[in-house]
């Protein structure tokens, strides 16, 4: 079926316009029109258009587009359709998808009001904006194309676009309030106290910088975006009346308003006789479409004054339906369905009162994820924010110079040592009260508040540390708050949370099975007013470091008196003790894990320490364990969760950009229901891991012992599986040292051993549920 019959009619009765005088006016003025002078000219106006009319002209071979004002009275200052010109000529120059303009036309005697002509292009729109023509694996990647575009628009410097003069810029938020309360007053058929409410609360609320200067589209929807016919990417952005000089938020919320519609009310489209969650289930997630959005322009969320520009869209919604309403009314309105535009005036203005008024929301937030269980306190979702902007503005740009020292001095011993470059972000993220955030008693932040930041530092492997909440020294410190002394945590609490050491955490050991801690041969024998420590440990994470002072270290103070559970003990040992030897690094896959400060075989020959360095008590080891790993497993978690995310977000990103056997990766299915599964998987993890925080929270770590073994399990089996798919998508690169997802598999697949294997966890799961279930069939008999 021809495209005109597709998505056009016969020029409707109130549109028509002097075809002679317009095909004269073409073959004069339009180079290459005329070179069929023998074919007819065929002129159809498209259904879609709430504003301007649009027709398709054809003549001969040749296609085109016209815009033109439309006749009849029309409010002052709208349907500027010369200013629509200016800006595609000047976007076409500098290479962003518009159609080409060809022609503009300001001699209203040729059709009756101004008009200007741009080239056909030749591809897919999309009406509905579940996208249902679209194949499942197509549907992200199409919004992930609208939303790139909308960002490369936003990225434009109006001075190189010579588009200055194009509108005012500064003080745009207000003067868009004026300006659709004025065209709403103007073109009013009934009193809708809301719309006057909602303008006197954005006049009330104006964000507190309003003079951005960006080039914006006013009306960024799916339907005026032509896509390559076969592609997923943006060919053209069509409907320039609305664009101007002005803040660009006010666009990207316009673009995302569908995720806050009110259930009963669609708009500009066909896709009303969908319910409001099944056209979410064919949309991609709003926080993924906000963190491409901010990626692209390298913004920090949440936007400031969020709440605001998610009003002006819905009072901005509903000024242009009243004027499409008021077209209608006069009879010169260009869509066929102008006369349904007034039952959703009353709704929309409704809701972006309702929007206003509803506190503040952010803008890399769900709306539809507000009635999550694992919400984070006020102050936890400030700081989470801060964390966020800290790790864009400057972790992430310190990336390639970390990479740099540690490949540069791979086989130096400067290997173990810190780049400068870290040791100055930790000073600026402890300036910032970006420090110890993992500690409760510190930071006032409750596990699950600290859940959230644990897994955003997670996505970059170096991050944990400039914040002072790196593995193993979170867990330790934890230990000494918890349990030490008034003078344990002088002497090595403090210069931990300072940050003016680190530690490391000994507990597994060489010569025997560790998954059963109970095996542990490492002698902690009581010498008059000292301890004797004797053994070997392995796997003693950041051993390496030049900065590792002190060690925490688990062994056997027997007492065959008591349960097996009740003849260990933790001790402090200095790590300048003599008879402390660091034996060699041991390597994972390969790797020697510098960054992290390695993981080495300890051995402790009959070091003696005061016994003051005991820890609680004899026999208390495996209370302390308890206490340490509840809180440090769901660290541990979401840090994987986060460097899952980042794998996932890699994978899409070479399956986008990659082709074979003529396709690109994503459209092959298998590479789909790899992205597709990772997504579910990873926010499975991510619910279990919050629900296991919550418990501790609320219950504490021992009462949440089942929560936490379930993630211990679980988190890990995600990420590998995760990471693996994502190497699989960058076939051989994946397993090179060129990304970082082979380093990335060792070290997810490391922590299926770390803390237990998963083999224990399961039997301590299965053992718990046993005992639940059995006290519950009693309860029933």
């Amino acid at each position: 079926m021809a495209e005109e019959e597709l998505d056009t009619s016969a020029v409707r009765s109130n549109h028509k316009l002097d075809e002679r005088s317009l095909d004269e006016y073409l073959r004069r003025h339009l180079p290459g029109y005329g070179a069929e002078p023998s074919a007819g000219l065929t002129v159809r106006q498209y259904r879609s258009g709430q504003s301007n009319a649009t027709y398709f002209i054809k003549k001969g071979s040749n296609k085109y587009v016209l815009r033109k004002k439309p006749h009849g009275p029309l409010l002052p200052g709208a349907h500027r359709v010369d200013r629509e010109y200016q800006v595609e000529k000047a976007l076409f120059a500098a290479g962003f998808p518009v159609p080409k303009p060809l022609l503009y036309c300001n001699d209203v005697s040729v059709v009756g009001t101004e008009f200007y002509v741009m080239e056909h292009v030749q591809g897919r729109i999309f009406r509905d904006i579940t996208l249902p023509e679209a194949s499942p694996a197509e549907r992200g990647a199409l919004y992930v194309a609208l939303v790139e575009t909308l960002a490369c628009l936003h990225s434009f410097d109006i001075r190189a676009l010579k588009l200055t003069e194009y509108g005012r810029g500064k003080g745009y938020c207000k003067r868009q309030v004026v300006t659709w309360k004025k065209q709403y007053e103007r073109a009013a058929h009934s009193d809708i106290p809301a719309m006057d409410q909602l303008a006197q609360w954005l006049m009330d609320n104006l964000p507190s910088n309003d003079n951005e200067e960006c080039l914006i589209h006013g009306d960024f929807r799916i339907d005026n975006i032509i896509f390559h016919p076969t592609e997923t990417r943006v060919i053209a952005v069509l409907d320039w009346e609305l664009s101007t000089i002005g803040h660009s938020m006010s666009d990207l919320a316009y673009f995302l308003s569908t995720y806050f519609l009110p259930a009963n009310v669609m708009l500009f489209g066909n896709q009303s006789d969908k319910s409001l969650g099944e056209i979410k289930a064919g949309m991609p997630a709003f926080e993924d479409l906000m963190n491409i959005y901010s990626r692209c322009r390298n913004i920090p969320l949440p936007i400031p004054d969020w709440n605001f520009f998610l009003a002006l869209t819905f009072f901005k919604l509903a000024g242009i339906s009243q004027g499409i309403y008021a077209r209608y009314l006069i009879g010169n309105a260009s869509a066929e369905n102008a006369s349904t535009f007034a039952e959703v005036i009353k709704p929309m203005a409704e809701h972006g009162l309702k929007l206003a008024k509803r506190g503040n929301h952010t803008a890399n937030e769900d709306p539809s994820m507000s009635g999550e269980l694992f919400l984070q306190s006020t102050k936890g979702r400030r700081v989470l924010q801060h964390v966020k902007n800290f790790m864009q503005q400057h972790v992430y740009p310190a990336q390639e110079e970390v990479l740099e020292y540690y490949i540069k001095n791979e086989n130096s011993p400067l290997r173990w040592k810190k780049p400068s470059v870290i040791e100055k972000l930790k000073e600026k993220a402890k300036d910032e009260g970006l420090w110890n955030l993992f500690l409760p008693a510190v930071s006032g932040l409750s596990q699950t508040d600290y859940a959230f930041i644990a897994e955003e530092t997670g996505k970059l492997f170096f991050a944990p540390e400039i914040f002072n909440c790196q593995a193993p020294d979170t867990g330790n410190m934890e230990v000494l708050h918890m349990y030490g002394t008034k003078e344990q945590k002088k002497q090595w609490l403090e210069p931990l949370l300072s940050g003016e050491i680190q530690s490391c955490f000994c507990m597994t050991e060489p010569d025997v099975a560790s998954s059963d801690a109970t095996n542990m041969e490492c002698r902690i024998q009581r010498d008059h007013d000292s301890y004797v420590i004797s053994g070997k440990k392995w796997w003693s994470s950041g051993a390496g470091n030049p900065n590792c002072k002190v060690a925490i270290v688990m062994g056997k103070t027997e007492n065959s008196a008591l349960s097996r559970y009740k003849q260990h003990s933790m001790i402090i040992v200095p790590m300048d003790s003599k008879g402390v030897e660091v034996v060699r690094a041991l390597k994972v896959f390969g790797y020697e894990d510098t960054p992290h400060g390695g993981h080495f075989e300890v051995h402790f020959n009959d070091v003696r320490v005061p016994v003051s360095n005991l820890i609680l008590g004899e026999g208390r080891g495996f209370e302390i364990a308890q206490g340490r790993l509840g809180p440090g497993r769901i660290h541990h978690c979401m840090r994987t969760i986060g460097a899952a995310e980042t794998a996932l977000q890699l994978m899409c990103a070479r399956a986008a950009s990659r082709k074979t056997f003529g396709k690109k990766l994503y459209q092959h299915e298998v590479v789909a229901h790899w992205i597709a599964e990772s997504r579910i998987a990873i926010e499975q993890a991510r619910l279990l891991t919050l629900r296991a925080a919550k418990a501790i929270d609320t219950v504490g770590s021992a009462r949440a012992r089942k929560e936490i073994a379930m993630i211990k399990v679980v988190a890990p089996r995600m990420a590998c599986e995760v990471a693996d798919r994502a190497i699989q998508v960058f076939g051989g690169a994946g397993v090179s040292q060129d990304y970082p997802l082979a380093f990335m598999y060792a070290a997810v697949r490391t922590l299926r051993i770390a803390d237990g294997p998963d083999e224990v966890h399961l039997s301590a799961i299965a053992k718990m549920e046993l005992l639940e279930q059995s006290k519950l069939l009693s309860a029933k008999m």
